[in-house]
């Protein structure tokens, strides 16, 4: 019997952990800065990828098939394979049979999942005390001090701090190379404030509902909408440096 498009077994607990799509673009965007949420959602059309369905029809992603789709993407990216013959590849190796587009010392599919590797793929990245900010991101107390100032990070109640604090503060030493301080940062807060402004007023209308499908419904809907300002906000971004280049 073929296998099903998501190649871990529905009843192995290594397949309960479920992803939304803006957590799978968080564990794979490391390894393949250029996917989106559109991606995503095109490999899902082209029939690469079947995530399963909340009751409300939003999208969750098993640990297999973030294993496939990391496998499909390195198929696209290493090898340059167009799409329709990634398809059938993966066709065959649902099938059990050996692509006749891989060489025989490649790796013929996505890896197995197991407990452990679904544990790490999907287990939330554990809040970073302030020690363990400074000591990965190489910032000093007063640079930390600093962020905190102007809205940059935010510990929470216990103090900790998140895997987007670490990010933040690793790009503003990068950005610091240049001469621009966190002060200079303040209109990047503001940008970040006023995008979620307007995602808050697109699910007003929505989030008065208090039931567990609206709030699934907004959740998901606001993680798109942040997703597409992103990639508007990048596509400007490209066109007007390649202006730079230009002139």
């Amino acid at each position: 019997m073929p296998k099903p498009k998501s190649s871990a077994d529905a009843d192995d607990p290594a397949n309960s952990h479920v992803f939304t799509i803006s957590e799978v673009l968080r564990e794979l965007q490391n390894e393949f800065p250029d996917l989106t949420a559109s991606k995503l959602r095109f490999l899902e059309e082209r029939d690469l990828v079947e995530p399963a369905r909340t009751a409300s029809g939003y999208r969750k992603y098993s640990a297999a098939d973030v294993e496939r789709l990391r496998f499909i993407l390195a198929l696209q990216r290493d090898r340059y394979m167009p799409l329709d013959v990634i398809k059938k590849t993966m066709d065959a190796l649902d099938a059990g049979e050996q692509p006749e587009e891989l060489p025989d010392a490649a790796p013929v599919g996505p890896r197995e999942v197991t407990n452990e590797m679904a544990a790490q793929i999907t287990g939330r990245i554990r809040p970073l005390s302030r020690k363990e900010l400074r000591a990965q991101s190489g910032a000093t107390r007063g640079m930390l001090d600093t962020l905190e100032k102007f809205r940059i990070i935010k510990a929470d109640g216990q103090g900790n701090y998140s895997h987007h604090d670490l990010k933040a503060v690793k790009s503003v030493r990068v950005l610091a190379r240049y001469g621009l301080e966190p002060k200079h940062l303040v209109t990047l807060r503001r940008s970040a404030d006023a995008e979620l402004d307007l995602i808050g007023r697109a699910m007003a209308p929505h989030a008065a509902r208090k039931d567990a499908a609206a709030r699934a419904r907004v959740a998901e809907s606001s993680k798109e909408m942040l997703e597409c300002l992103k990639d508007l906000r990048s596509s400007m971004m490209d066109s007007a440096v390649e202006q730079l280049d230009k002139n």
